[in-house]
């Protein structure tokens, strides 16, 4: 039977098509012939196996010695673990892999720099590197030929980047969508066979999404992106998925000229020093089992627009406007004459709604040209209603703010509506 295969996708049809119907493509389709199926094929039997007989991996997790990788991963690195790791172009992900992996037996394979430039960097960041293995050999087939003669001597295999790596048994460049399925199939086989940790680099799309099939991100164990601005040296690391651990966790490092360094200050993202200003407030959140508080910066300006200017860094857009709506409706701002800029001090961006009532005070603040009291803090979330909602943990933040020195906590406890926040500003 003759089919056509789309080079680029893997999409097949019974007849030669000039566009693919899958990815849009011109002139893609190659014809390939099947062979039909024995029928007499012999039936490969499933066997069983009770759960409570399998022995659990947890206690196989080994420690990268850097806590808060290990804090986001939960616990350490496991046998048998496939990670991807994102992150925007020059972010550092290679820079944490070093730091990371220094105390293991590594076999890092690269396609996007040379064997000089990785050593530049270690020496820069005073690695050892007698535990690394090095290749930039970049075809999967003869990749783990070469690695199966190592699997008693690494514990982690390295492929920087998944979009380098091709298969002669495809017929396309690579990072297409057919090469990234087929890499990832032999490479994640590979890897549970022999009980070898595989990390997979992944490029970032224009939007910020994993580049290439959603069906990596099936494949994998753990998803990790790494995040900050490149002018900040801010750097936050997340799970979006962990087989083998938490996703609420997040682990934070400052990008030095030695590397990236721990921050383990709940505090480290506030300035002491600063003159206090309208328009600024302090949020406290829960990231994964500790608190964290942030500076939140509004803007308020007269608006020549006949649509008002939203310019928003940090925080989710959509939740901005929604608060924007809120203000309006139950305080009766004129939030609608006003171009109104949002953002978190940091460069990082803050996921939980408890950093609601904080954004909410800056930009009343700022509307009013008043200052919040010096070493306040605002906790919890803003209903579409006007209603101060509590949050997860509420009393670990609360209490935490209070071993921290803040003399004001304003939350769900004293707070019940936004009316309240406006009387406290504004008296």
């Amino acid at each position: 039977m003759t089919l056509y295969i789309c080079s680029n996708c893997g999409y097949g049809s019974a007849s030669w098509l000039g566009r693919c119907p899958d990815c849009g493509q011109w002139k893609t389709f190659v014809e390939k012939f099947e062979e039909k199926k024995s029928t007499k094929e012999k039936l490969a039997k499933a066997s069983f196996v009770p759960l409570a007989k399998i022995k659990s991996t947890s206690s196989q997790k080994k420690s990268t010695f850097l806590y808060e990788f290990d804090r986001v991963l939960g616990g350490g690195i496991l046998p048998g673990e496939v990670i991807l790791l994102t992150g925007e172009p020059g972010i550092g992900k290679s820079t944490l892999l070093l730091q990371t992996l220094q105390n293991l037996s590594v076999a890092y394979i690269s396609g996007e720099e040379s064997a000089e430039q990785i050593k530049q960097r270690a020496e820069r960041l005073g690695i050892n590197l007698e535990k690394f293995l090095f290749s930039n050999n970049l075809q999967v087939e003869g990749l783990i030929e070469s690695l199966n003669s190592l699997v008693k001597k690494i514990d982690v295999v390295v492929i920087d980047s998944a979009q380098t790596i091709y298969s002669k048994n495809i017929d396309a460049p690579s990072g297409n969508i057919s090469q990234l399925k087929e890499i990832s199939q032999q490479l994640i086989s590979f890897a549970k066979k022999n009980n070898l940790c595989l990390i997979l680099i992944g490029h970032v799309t224009k939007e910020g999404n994993i580049a290439g099939p959603k069906i990596m991100e099936h494949f994998v164990d753990c998803v990790l992106n790494f995040e900050g601005e490149k002018i900040s040296n801010h750097r936050i690391l997340r799970a979006t998925k962990n087989r083998f651990g938490s996703t609420d966790e997040i682990g934070i490092f400052e990008m030095r000229q030695k590397g990236l360094i721990e921050i383990n200050n709940p505090v480290f993202f506030l300035e002491e020093d600063k003159e206090n200003v309208p328009g600024k407030a302090v949020a406290g959140v829960l990231e994964g089992k500790r608190s964290l508080f942030f500076e939140i910066q509004s803007l308020t300006s007269p608006s020549i627009l006949a649509v008002p200017r939203r310019v928003v860094k940090g925080v989710d857009y959509n939740k901005v406007l929604l608060l924007l709506a809120v203000l309006k409706k139950h305080l009766g701002l004129p939030l609608d004459r006003f171009d109104v800029y949002v953002n978190v001090v940091g460069g990082v961006n803050i996921k939980s709604t408890s950093a609601d009532l904080a954004i909410a005070a800056s930009i009343i603040s700022s509307l009013k040209n008043k200052p919040l009291p010096k070493k306040t803090v605002f906790i919890g979330e803003v209903g579409l209603l006007g209603e101060v909602q509590s949050v997860y943990s509420i009393e670990k933040i609360i209490n935490d703010a209070r071993r921290l020195k803040f003399r004001t906590i304003f939350s769900s406890v004293n707070l019940k509506n936004i009316k309240d926040l406006k009387r406290i500003i504004v008296p």
